[in-house]
C-alpha cells in the first residue's frame, strides 16, 4: 500500500475512555494521535470506549492530523468487534496489537477486506515472535504501512530491564527498522515511561533518529516538541539537500552516477537521500499550514 508522503514525527497515545484527552488531542501539534482502546482501558469500559472513540473519529476534529485506532488484539473478546467498528469509523489507520507472524497479519487484512481503501494497517512489533518473523511480517503487504515498536511489552516478554541506552532492545530495535525499510513501511519506535526526564527523553529520540526510525510513539504532550525538533530535517540539510537537487537537474549532470558539489563529491545515493529530505521537510511545512 503506497501513501503520500506525511510527517509522523510525534505519535501521541491517547485513552479512548478519557472523551476529554481526545479532544485536547485536537489541539496539540502532533503529527498523529492514537486513540488507544487496548492498554489504556480498562476491561470494564473497552465497549463504552469503543463506542467513543468511533463517534469522535465520525466526526473529523483533529484537522491535518493522522488518526490511528488502536484495537484490542484479535485474539481477545473484544478484537473482533473493535476491528469492525473502527474500519467503519475510518480512520486513517487501525493499529493491531500483539502481532507474531505473516499469518497474524493475513487475519487483519482479512477483515479490512470490504473496509475504506484509505484505512492503512498499522502494526505492533512487541513480542519475541515478531522480531524473529519482522521481515515476514513487513513483507506481508495488503494495507500494511506502519510497523510501531512495543518495547514495554517487548522488555516484559524478554524478562530484560528498562536502562537508559536500551541495550536488550538494540537488536529488535534495528531488525524492525530493516525489516520496515525493505518492505518500504513507516517505521515508529517506542514510549518513553520518565516524563519528568527531559534530557533523557532528548537523549532517546536521537538515538531512535539514528537508528532510522521516522518518529516515536508518545504518551504525554510535554514530549511533542522535542521528538518534532529531532525528528525534522534541519534547516541546513533541507538548503543541502535541494542544492544537491538542484545540482544533478543541471543538463551536464543529467544521467552522471557522481557529481562535484561545493569541492565534495555528490552520487546518486545522496540524491535519493537529498529527495527523501525535501519530501519531508514540504510535508511538514504544509502540515503546519492553515
Amino acid at each position: 500500500m503506497v501513501l503520500p508522503v506525511r510527517p509522523r514525527r510525534s505519535v501521541l497515545y491517547m485513552p479512548g475512555s478519557n472523551a476529554r484527552a481526545m479532544e485536547k488531542a485536537a489541539t496539540l501539534p502532533a503529527d498523529a494521535v492514537i486513540l488507544d482502546l487496548e492498554d489504556a482501558v480498562a476491561p470494564e469500559a473497552k465497549e463504552a470506549a469503543r463506542a467513543q472513540v468511533c463517534a469522535i473519529v465520525k466526526t473529523r476534529p483533529f484537522g491535518k492530523r493522522e488518526v490511528v485506532i488502536r484495537i484490542n488484539g484479535l485474539d481477545t473478546p473484544w478484537g473482533h468487534d473493535d476491528m469492525d467498528a473502527a474500519a467503519a469509523a475510518t480512520p486513517d489507520a487501525i493499529l493491531v496489537p500483539k502481532v507474531n507472524d505473516g499469518a497474524d497479519v493475513a487475519h487483519a487484512n482479512q477483515h479490512l477486506e470490504q473496509a475504506a481503501p484509505s484505512i492503512a494497517l498499522w502494526l505492533m512489533m512487541e513480542t519475541p515472535q515478531a522480531i524473529f518473523h519482522a521481515d515476514e511480517i513487513a513483507g506481508s503487504g495488503g494495507r500494511l504501512a506502519c510497523l510501531v515498536m512495543g518495547t514495554n511489552d517487548l522488555v516484559k516478554e524478554m524478562r530484560g530491564q528498562q536502562t537508559p541506552g536500551r541495550d536488550g532492545l538494540m537488536a529488535a530495535l534495528s531488525l524492525s527498522v530493516l525489516a520496515a525499510r525493505a518492505h518500504g513501511l513507516v517505521a515508529l519506535d517506542g514510549v518513553y515511561n520518565e516524563i519528568a526526564d527531559a534530557k533523557g527523553f532528548e537523549a532517546i529520540c536521537l538515538q531512535g533518529r539514528a537508528i532510522g526510525f521516522d518518529g516515536k510513539t508518545l504518551i504525554h504532550p510535554s514530549q511533542i516538541e522535542t521528538c518534532n525538533r529531532i525528528f525534522s530535517p534541519a534547516q541546513d540539510e533541507v538548503v543541502r539537500a535541494r542544492a544537491i537537487l538542484a545540482a544533478f537537474a543541471l543538463p551536464e549532470n543529467r544521467g552522471k552516477g557522481a557529481i562535484s558539489l561545493d569541492g565534495r563529491m555528490v552520487e546518486l545515493l545522496h540524491a535519493e537521500i537529498a529527495r527523501e529530505t525535501v519530501a519531508l521537510a514540504d510535508a511538514i511545512h504544509q502540515m503546519q499550514g492553515p
